[in-house]
């Protein structure tokens, strides 16, 4: 179980990298910027990931 929750964490971070801060300058310290984006992720992965997945797939951005 833990293995599926590193990959939807994983997932979740690339997600909200290509949805939420897309196009977006991010200031502040490294960790901040990946735990922020990592919790967002992991909250809101379940609506990012597929969001994610369909404008790499059809908008190729």
């Amino acid at each position: 179980m833990s293995i599926l929750f590193l990959v939807y964490a994983a997932l979740g971070y690339w997600a909200t990298g290509r949805t939420v801060y897309a196009n977006k300058i991010l200031v502040g310290s490294s960790s901040a910027i990946v735990g922020r984006k990592l919790a967002v992720g992991i909250v809101f992965g379940w609506a990012l990931i597929p969001a994610a997945l369909i404008k790499v797939i059809f908008l190729r951005g």
